[in-house]
């Protein structure tokens, strides 16, 4: 996938001029969680939507090659044939967006998807994941070793002291440094939105990792006591909405940790079509960091296609 955004000189003026209204954000995030639900036809398609934008996670310590080979099949083949076949969906190639590992797992999941002849991206967390504490040197080195690997996508990960502290200008230099290291592969930022402070921190973070090149912005490792909520996706997604009105850049929005349910896909779709339009619903700019999505997705679809829901040995991970 190729670089989206190719980033702006550092703007600090635009940042001084940054107010957010927190009550009209958490008013408006509340609007998009209660939504009517959508009707049965229409949810299947949308909840075949979201699977196409799922970077289909494992990071665990116990991580080993076949978790990971698991992991890539089920990418491959993230709904059943027959259930696909019953909506007249078997023919459309439905993948997920990606699959997401650790970059010593980089290597298994290349040769996974090779050998089950499968070209979706192979993503890899890198620069100190989760905390983003090491030192720049051994960041940057993670980025080249996970791409040397085969990763066509890196999520980096920002130093949130740098937020806290108001050193702005550091976390851009930082941010174009893992640029530079990524070349022309996919770069999305984490933010780890859950250890800012405030929404207007999340607002102007945001802003620092666009104009420093990101493709993407992400809101969080999923290793955050709190992790992806709307009322910080709204404020990240205001921050592209501004950024593209300004540069003509689109970036692309990933939100990650704590998204388990059909029901969730469907609001974090609706968030991104309703603030965003329906360009940003493709795997390019917008993707879904979970783990164990797809499996209450594929259980959905399966009580729209059955009317009974599927027991957990019908539904396997792989």
């Amino acid at each position: 996938m190729a670089t989206n955004n190719l980033g702006i000189p550092l703007d600090l003026g635009w940042l001084s001029n940054v107010h957010v209204n927190h009550p009209a954000v958490l008013r408006r995030a509340e609007q998009i969680q209660t939504r009517r639900t959508l009707s049965k036809e229409w949810q299947a398609a949308w909840l075949l939507k979201a699977v196409t934008c799922i970077d289909l996670t494992t990071l665990s310590g116990d991580d080993t090659p076949s978790n990971v080979h698991r992991l890539c099949y089920k990418a491959k083949h993230p709904i059943r044939e027959d259930l696909l076949k019953s909506l007249n969906m078997h023919d459309k190639g439905i993948t997920t967006g990606a699959v997401c590992v650790y970059p010593s797992r980089v290597a298994d999941a290349v040769q996974a998807l090779k050998t089950i002849k499968c070209n979706i991206p192979v993503a890899s967390v890198a620069t100190g994941f989760p905390a983003g504490q090491t030192p720049m040197t051994a960041r940057l080195q993670e980025i080249t070793m996970a791409i040397e690997a085969g990763a066509t996508e890196i999520d980096i990960v920002i130093n949130r002291t740098l937020v806290l502290t108001g050193q702005w200008e550091e976390l851009y230099k930082e941010i174009q440094q893992c640029r530079k290291a990524c070349e022309k592969v996919h770069m999305k930022t984490i933010l780890g939105t859950g250890e800012l402070g405030s929404l207007a921190n999340v607002y102007k973070a945001s802003l620092i990792a666009m104009m420093a090149g990101s493709d993407f912005i992400k809101t969080s490792t999923g290793k955050e006591g709190v992790n992806a909520t709307f009322p910080v996706a709204l404020v990240m997604i205001r921050a592209i909405r501004e950024y593209q009105r300004k540069t003509g850049y689109k970036v692309g929005f990933k939100p990650a940790g704590g998204i388990r349910t059909a029901k969730d896909a469907l609001s974090w779709l609706t968030l991104m079509k309703e603030e965003l339009g329906d360009s940003w619903l493709t795997p390019q700019l917008f993707r879904l960091g979970a783990s164990t999505l797809l499996t209450d997705i594929e259980r959905q679809i399966y009580h729209q296609v059955t009317g009974r829901y599927a027991a957990a040995h019908e539904l396997p991970m792989a």
